[in-house]
């Protein structure tokens, strides 16, 4: 591509592709992405976005190609990759000029910079920084601010590498600028607290500034310094930032009615705190001389009467005192103090000397009465919204939100300092949990709070409440009063409970306990109020099932109305998990509980066309309700069935969702199925199609396929047997040695269930697995050999001429007699029996081998001693003394044997058709003693005495004494 003569098109088709209008638009996006790989493409769209004059959509677009073309073909290895000139004709103009008029550019430019940077900074680019530096001196503000952008953007880029060289590069780096990039930060600091300090209209570019600048410095501090305590310009630079902070907090007052100067002062403290967090997260030795200031910057601002500035600069400075707290590094060893190092005595000593009994009375305190409070906000909120209002928050929530990150700080001091904390706990307690005026909010709301934290501390708790009383007199007297205040206290106290229940509780309050949450369940009651007691539901009070039975016909009832009446998808899911962990524990006693929730499903399943995650819960609640059912599930087909057609059926859009419930769904299925159906064999034609996704649910579709094979019997093998094949054909192409043997128990259990038509299905498949027994059967996997040399044995006995055949096919491919490959599989048999491990494979094996002695054939005779010695080597594994004082094998099953005792009620169908299934195999129904006995007196009379005795001339002594002590 000619540039100079490029542009212009370039320039009319970016044009276009920013226009309205669909038939502009995509010719004009199709030519753009034809000329992605032409050279000189990408130094025409930096000479766009770089000219001031171009429009600005356009050059927003050049820049967001130019972008992406960076991240496919800048790297030299790259197909199409841009070439040396080109690259250096745009990171020319990139570090050009630093005047970009729209900030929405100047920030894409700056992480294109960023990205390239990545790729060629420094040994390619060692221009850019030296660039960046010298436009940071500038005096014009609009070059100034754009260059920290691009730095900003640089340095964060730089700092994610994490492989060695990269990160010595960049500890080069913060060498070379940190002490200058600090004192840019102090200069423009100081700068905006002078012009603040008058209102000037400037102040808010200089506080922009000052944001980049420090965004810059967090990134070098933690990740540029191996040990920042080493540098004294990191230290300073820290030590700095808490009287910096104080002088901010006092600037923010100031800014009071500024909304838009409020808030920038605000992200700049915030990214200050930032800092402090990273480096105790990174660097908790570096930080060891900064806690006794955090801890006492947090008490004064947190726990003073200063009170609370603004939410996220709390939930940081919580954050900091938890960090302390938590960090194993400055907790010295509880039974080895003597070995621990000077760093954690040090900090343990700052911590004992800042922590005295009066500063944690007056923080557990004020974080209870103070923090834990709900607020107006939290009020309106339940009023308005109360399915949102009872959304939980989890995982890294405490990072950013107030009530988890207060919570969990609570948790660290109280169990950090249990002792000296209990009694201004129960001290709190005794205070609030007489009668409550419903109409005195501040009293109610001081109660929730103090329960909320008795709650969070239970497991700390455990020898200090007496939990049973307080829950017979005081909790449950709480649920009593009905005022609408006091569904506050009635939605923490059945939270309280969940919380109890599993660490101190009598069983024989477990019936009070159902009573009181179904009390709460009922629809007059409060909706949050009744979510929490549904969400109270699934602790461990569960365990004591034969409790709950009573109360379940009502609980179902109120569960199911309570799944009806709710409107948003979260909360849809979240009761029915509720539904489904009652299912999954009740068992088969919830059948007579679930008609209503049967009929439900459906119409929910239809409303929930636009919610995947919600027909994800329903997939899981109709897994728990079929294992319930049982048997019985098959009342539910008209509607389980489709279910599992959509969610498994490659075609449909969301299958990328529900495909992994799905198929759990069909595997239960199939498992409780009494006997086959239509219907149920249809939906396989769904499986071929998912096995040609991959490997990742492979083992679920094997099963549900081993599940057929045991169900559908006849039907599905006439069916499916040679879609079957072939698909476990491609699959072992491109298997590791599990997904193989995966296949393989698949192809074991079709042999043993059809002894006679199995060996016919896998005829294909069948020279393939003989060729890599003989050609690399000492390279090839044991488990593989191991399960190949069972599955000849199993046709070998169950039906030979499938065996000859294939013999004779892969004789006649390798130009060899098929009695001498025989003779070479005969070989590995003999010389590899100590890798079949699994005990019935070692017998079947051991049969296979007994079968051939009855051959007049050289090839056999002349491994006679090879097949006995293997023979009686399987004889020591399966058999044991019986009561005669003689050897039996213990694998066969006798009429007289009770196995029957082994079903339990428990037991799927599936399980039943596997025993039964496993009563008929050889490996159970034939002695092995009493075969080799018939095999060998059938040998003795077709060679004659003479012959036979050269035959066992060929076993070793020991071993035919061995097979007499057998075979007496």
């Amino acid at each position: 591509m000619e540039v100079e003569a490029a542009e212009p098109i370039v320039l009319e088709t970016l044009s276009h592709a920013c226009s309205q209008d669909a038939n502009v638009l995509k010719p004009a996006e199709r030519k753009l992405q034809s000329w992605e790989t032409q050279p000189g493409f990408y130094s025409v769209l930096s000479s766009i976005f770089c000219n001031y004059e171009v429009d600005a959509n356009i050059r927003w677009l050049a820049v967001l190609y130019c972008k992406n073309g960076v991240d496919r073909y800048w790297r030299k290895t790259a197909p199409h990759a841009i070439a040396d000139e080109e690259k250096a004709c745009i990171k020319s103009r990139l570090i050009s000029s630093f005047r970009e008029p729209v900030p929405q550019i100047a920030t894409q430019v700056a992480v294109l910079t960023s990205k390239i940077a990545r790729l060629d900074c420094p040994q390619d680019w060692n221009a850019l920084v030296p660039t960046l530096l010298q436009a940071v001196r500038c005096n014009d503000t609009l070059i100034q601010q754009r260059a920290l952008l691009v730095l900003h953007h640089v340095t964060k880029t730089l700092a994610s590498k994490r492989l060695a060289p990269d990160r010595k590069l960049f500890e080069s780096l913060t060498n070379d600028i940190f002490s200058y990039v600090a004192h840019l930060w102090e200069a423009h600091l100081s700068q905006f607290l002078q012009l603040a300090a008058q209102h000037d209209d400037n102040m808010e570019s200089a506080l922009e500034q000052c944001r980049l600048v420090l965004k810059v410095l967090r990134k070098l501090l933690v990740h540029g310094f191996r040990d920042p305590q080493n540098s004294e310009d990191a230290m300073k630079f820290v030590a700095g930032l808490f009287t910096q902070l104080d002088a901010l907090l006092d600037c923010r007052r100031s800014m009071w009615g500024n909304h838009q100067m409020l808030e920038r002062c605000e992200r700049v403290i915030t990214t200050m705190t930032k800092v402090l967090l990273d480096l105790l997260e990174m660097h908790p030795i570096s930080y060891v001389r900064f806690i006794q200031t955090t801890l006492q910057f947090v008490l004064t601002y947190n726990f003073t009467t200063k009170g609370l500035l603004y939410e996220r600069f709390t939930v940081n400075c919580f954050n900091l005192m938890k960090g302390i707290l938590f960090s194993d590094v400055y907790k010295p060893r509880k039974n080895n103090k003597e070995d621990c190092s000077p760093v954690t005595m040090e900090a343990s000593k700052i911590l004992r000397e800042f922590f005295i009994f009066d500063t944690l009375s007056e923080v557990c305190r004020r974080l209870v009465s103070q923090y834990f409070l709900l607020s107006t906000d939290d009020l309106t909120s339940w009023e308005a919204d109360p399915e949102g209002f009872c959304q939980e928050e989890g995982g890294d929530s405490y990072r950013y939100s107030l009530r988890p990150c207060t919570e969990t700080l609570f948790l660290t001091i109280f169990k950090e300092f249990r002792l000296s904390l209990t009694p201004v706990l129960l001290g709190l307690v005794q205070a609030n949990q007489g009668p409550c005026d419903p109409d005195d909010m501040e009293a109610v709301l001081k109660k929730d709070a103090v329960y909320n934290a008795v709650g969070l501390a239970s497991f700390d708790l455990f020898d200090e409440i007496d939990y049973d009383s307080w829950f017979t007199s005081h909790l449950l007297r709480e649920l009593q009063i009905k005022h609408p205040s006091y569904r506050v206290i009635r939605k923490r106290v059945v939270w309280l409970m969940g919380q109890w229940v599993g660490v101190k509780m009598s069983v024989s309050l477990r019936p009070a306990l159902y009573e009181a949450i179904l009390s709460l369940l009922h629809k007059d009651e409060d909706l949050a109020v009744r979510l929490e007691a549904a969400h109270t539901l699934k602790t461990d009070i569960l365990l004591h099932t034969e409790q709950l039975l009573p109360y379940m016909d009502t609980l179902f009832s109120l569960l199911f109305n309570l799944l009806k009446e709710v409107r948003e998808c979260d909360t849809k899911m979240h009761v029915l998990h509720v539904l489904s962990f009652v299912i999954e524990r009740v068992g088969p006693g919830i059948r007579p509980y679930t008609a209503a929730l049967v009929q439900y499903l459906p119409m929910l399943w239809q409303e929930s066309t636009e919610h995947n995650m919600l027909r994800c819960a329903i997939l899981t609640t109709l897994i728990h309700l079929v294992q319930g059912y049982g048997p019985e599930s098959t009342q539910l087909y008209d509607f389980i069935l489709p279910v599992i057609d959509i969610s498994t059926d490659v075609k449909q859009d969301q299958h990328v969702y529900l495909l992994e419930d799905g198929l759990e769904l069909w595997h239960t299925t199939l498992l409780n199925a009494p006997s086959s159906s239509p219907d149920l064999l249809k939906l396989f034609n769904n499986m071929p199609p998912l096995l040609q996704l991959g490997t990742e649910n492979l083992r679920l579709c094997l099963k549900i396929m081993q599940s057929y094979i045991l169900l559908g019997s006849r039907d599905f093998m006439q069916l499916y047997s040679n879609v079957m094949t072939s698909t476990l054909a491609n699959l072992m192409t491109d298997l590791r040695t599990e997904g193989m043997m995966m296949v393989l128990r698949v192809m074991e259990l079709v042999l043993k269930a059809f002894p006679t038509e199995g060996p016919h299905v896998f005829m294909s498949m069948l020279p393939s697995i003989l060729q890599s027994v003989l050609e690399d059967e000492e390279h090839e996997s044991c488990m593989l050999l191991a399960m190949h040399l069972a599955l000849f044995a199993r046709i070998l006995l169950q039906n030979q001429e499938v065996l000859w055949s294939v013999i004779q096919h892969v004789s006649l491919k390798a130009g060899i007699d098929s009695w001498l490959l025989l003779g070479q599989l005969l070989d590995v048999w003999t010389d590899r029996m100590d890798i079949i491990t699994q005990p019935e494979r070692r017998k079947i094996c051991g049969l296979a081998l007994a079968s051939l002695l009855t051959f007049n054939n050289s090839v056999i005779t002349d491994r006679f001693g090879a097949i006995v010695n293997s023979i009686v080597q399987v004889l020591h594994d399966v058999c044991r003394g019986d009561e005669s004082g003689g050897q039996a094998d213990c694998l066969v099953i006798s009429d007289t044997d009770s196995y029957s005792k082994e079903e339990t009620d428990e037991d799927t169908p599936h399980d039943r058709r596997k025993r039964q299934l496993w009563r008929q195999d050889p490996v159970h129904t034939v002695s092995l003693q009493e075969y080799l006995v018939s095999q060998m007196n059938q040998c003795q009379q077709l060679h004659g005495q003479v012959n036979f005795t050269r035959l066992m001339g060929q076993v070793d002594s020991e071993v035919i004494l061995q097979l007499k002590a057998f075979c007496q």
